[in-house]
């Protein structure tokens, strides 16, 4: 069997993150979600509309996703393709780089970001229209 990690917030989903998770689940059988946590989105500064456990439920019941398991921090990335025997690291092209050290212990592959949606541009979007 392949498995395939990816990592994100998945905040306000959209189909941008649908479709990445598909792109991942095509890259091997099973495909895993490090999903961050509140705790760690507080160290990125960045800030959920939907606590984990929802967004835990919401990724849950995607077809492509077999399992979300929590990322707590940056650094637990090798850890985690160790102990899940991860063949394929997945993310979006804007990280492109910042993971190759990953190819010691898996395939790193970067996918193209969907064009025209984003979570910042839906928040911007709705900042817009609130304030009309």
């Amino acid at each position: 069997m392949r498995k395939v990690i990816t990592y994100g917030t998945f905040d306000l989903l959209h189909w941008g993150h649908i479709n990445l998770l598909k792109r991942a689940k095509d890259l091997g059988d099973y495909l895993i979600v490090g999903l961050s946590t509140d705790e760690f989105n507080d160290v990125k500064s960045k800030k959920s509309y939907h606590s984990y456990e929802n967004r835990k439920l919401i990724l849950e019941s995607i077809r492509y996703v077999d399992e979300v398991i929590p990322e707590n921090m940056w650094e637990q990335k090798v850890q985690d393709v160790r102990t899940h025997d991860v063949d394929v690291f997945v993310m979006g092209d804007d990280w492109k780089g910042k993971f190759d050290f990953l190819n010691e212990h898996c395939e790193v592959v970067y996918l193209p970001r969907t064009l025209g949606i984003s979570t910042t541009k839906i928040k911007k979007d709705l900042f817009s229209i609130k304030n009309g």
